[in-house]
C-alpha cells in the first residue's frame, strides 16, 4: 500500500506560493540551460504534496515512503503514467534556498537540468513544528 492522493491536506496559501515559487525558479535554470521550462501537472503536484505530507507527518527524510513506496509506484498511484524524476528536501524556509541547495547537489540538478522532462509536480507541506518538507516529482 502507498501514499494515496487524498492523503495530502489541501495546500495552505503559504505552501501553495512555495509551490508556485519554486517551479518559477526552477523553470528559469532550465531555460538558462537550453532545456524548455516545464508544464505543471496536477497528477504530479498531487503525489508530490502526498509524499511531502507523509514526510512531514512522519518527520521522515527518504525517497521511500508510506508503506516503502518509491516515486515510481506513488505517481503512478495519482494517475501520471511517466514519473521520470523525484527531489526531495527539508528545511529550507524559502523557494530560493530549496531551489540552491538542489542546483548545488549534483543528483538534484541533474534531475532539474534533464532536458527530456517535459512537466512537473512540486509538493511543500509544512510539519507541525514548522518545518517545511519538499518533493519534486518530474515526468516525461
Amino acid at each position: 500500500m502507498i501514499a494515496g492522493p487524498a492523503e495530502a491536506a489541501p495546500a495552505k496559501t503559504s505552501e501553495t506560493a512555495l509551490q508556485t515559487e519554486i517551479n518559477r525558479l526552477i523553470n528559469i535554470e532550465r531555460t538558462d540551460h537550453g532545456c524548455d521550462a516545464l508544464t505543471v501537472d496536477a497528477k504530479l503536484t498531487t503525489a508530490a504534496r502526498a509524499h511531502s505530507a507523509w514526510m512531514a507527518r512522519t518527520g521522515s527524510f527518504s525517497h521511500t515512503g508510506k508503506s516503502g513506496s518509491n516515486f515510481v509506484a506513488r505517481t503512478k498511484a495519482a494517475g501520471y503514467t511517466k514519473p521520470s524524476a523525484e527531489n526531495i528536501a527539508y528545511g529550507y524556509r524559502t523557494a530560493a534556498q530549496v531551489v540552491n541547495g538542489w542546483m548545488h547537489s549534483p543528483g538534484h540538478r541533474t534531475n532539474i537540468l534533464n532536458c527530456t522532462s517535459k512537466t512537473v509536480g512540486v509538493g511543500a507541506v509544512y510539519s507541525d513544528n514548522g518545518t517545511p518538507y519538499y518533493t519534486q516529482d518530474f515526468g516525461y
